[in-house]
């Protein structure tokens, strides 16, 4: 039995499963069949590009002009590794007339590289730098599936969704924080039908994993800085002078306050800021600053008020200042979910629902129908009314009945769901 990730089976005939495929291509699109011999993790992108309601006929939109986009790769961390990603994809793209991609964990290309005829041919496709290909932009394609997935991927042919991308083969492998875990982007090889090898997707997996394995990438944001990454998950990950600090529940609220409050905080406006019950004791607070003392150096942490004693960079300040320069694609792809989404410390339960309100309403402005069916397509949106109806709004007249049908369907479970006295339904 063949390798389930191999695009095309060892001594298959490249054309003949061209044209078998482009069939099951065809019957997906028509009426939603797959057919054989379709490979599952294709299927599931398919179904996925169906949810999204892409189109096999779309063309890619690029996302960021290129001052923007030139001062946003220069500031992500994959710049640090695109010397490895040259040395070690470059030549071999362009001895064999191939593309060396690296996107991020959006799908955002931001570097496109390799033989400049191939270059020309994916100039005209819209392969180009700053353009977003994501799965729910463009389709089912390496480095948008790899991003989505969080592991390898090869695409072959008329496994692509877009139809336009039929003639390209692609193998894309996922590169993450090697001090955190997060998804950093992909880097991909693009070119024809001498990459469904077995060897092209082995290839590119060993380059994201020898560029995970460089101390570039495990250097610190900046000298003397301390980062702490909190957005979509329940405890944070503090890196204090290249030392990894996994925090519990309250460190990672007191750090993320911390961090929000430059200026610092009293010992009553914290204590308010993190419990529910104002009649906690102050020696409670104490106890977990004492603890915390403990564990991130006594010099780091000051008091009176209590404050970092050096630059403390969150990932949700990130974030904001993207979305207060306009830079919305660019706040997507840091943002992976809401901040410490099971707290219930009152002050981040303000702070989270600031910035995720900050957010959609960028998302929403910006009446780009990629980045409001990325909303809707990850777990923190899943259920949003609101940006179900502006993506409703932003599709072509064909595809709305579906979105109103879902946004009617949420607006009458919100309307029986109790609300908070704040006005907000539980959930």
């Amino acid at each position: 039995m063949g390798d389930p990730s191999v695009a095309l089976p060892r001594g298959a005939d490249p054309a003949e499963r061209t044209r078998v495929l482009s069939r099951a291509h065809d019957a997906f699109t028509r009426d939603g069949r797959v057919e054989p011999p379709v490979r599952a993790v294709i299927a599931k992108s398919w179904r996925r590009c169906a949810r999204a309601r892409v189109s096999p006929e779309c063309a890619p939109r690029v996302d960021m002009a290129e001052a923007e986009l030139r001062s946003y790769r220069d500031q992500h961390p994959l710049a640090r590794v695109m010397p490895l990603f040259r040395d070690l994809v470059g030549a071999f793209a362009a001895h064999g007339a191939h593309l060396l991609a690296v996107c991020d964990a959006r799908g955002t290309l931001l570097w496109v590289e390799g033989e400049p005829g191939t270059i020309r041919r994916a100039d005209r496709l819209g392969f180009v730098p700053g353009a977003h290909w994501s799965e729910t932009a463009m389709g089912t394609n390496a480095p948008g599936t790899a991003v989505a997935l969080g592991e390898p991927v090869q695409v072959f042919g008329a496994e692509h969704f877009n139809r336009r991308v039929h003639p390209w083969t692609c193998a894309a492998a996922p590169v993450r924080d090697p001090l955190t875990g997060a998804l950093l982007g992909a880097v991909d090889i693009t070119g024809g039908d001498g990459l469904a090898h077995p060897h092209s997707l082995a290839f590119v997996r060993a380059v994201a994993r020898a560029a995970e394995a460089q101390p570039a990438l495990r250097e610190p944001a900046a000298p003397g800085q301390d980062t702490l990454t909190a957005l979509g998950r329940d405890e944070a990950l503090l890196v204090s002078g290249g030392r990894e600090i996994p925090l519990g529940r309250r460190h990672s609220e007191i750090v993320a306050l911390l961090a929000h409050h430059p200026e610092g905080l009293s010992g009553e406006e914290l204590a308010l800021a993190l419990y529910e019950d104002e009649a906690v004791a102050s020696v409670t607070l104490r106890a977990e600053i004492s603890r915390l003392r403990r564990l991130w150096g006594a010099r780091n942490l000051l008091s009176r008020p209590y404050r970092a004693a050096f630059a403390l960079e969150a990932d949700f300040t990130a974030v904001t200042r993207h979305l207060a320069a306009g830079a919305v694609p660019a706040a997507l792809s840091r943002y992976p979910g809401p901040l410490l989404p099971s707290s219930t410390a009152p002050g981040i339960t303000r702070l989270r629902r600031r910035i995720e309100d900050q957010a959609r309403a960028a998302v929403i402005a910006r009446a780009d129908r990629r980045l409001l069916a990325d909303w809707v397509c990850s777990p923190w949106g899943a259920d949003d009314p609101e940006v179900w109806r502006a993506l409703a709004g932003a599709l072509p007249a064909e595809d709305r009945p579906a979105a109103l049908a879902l946004v009617r369907s949420l607006d009458r479970e919100l309307s029986a769901v109790p609300t908070t006295p704040r006005g907000r339904a539980r959930r």
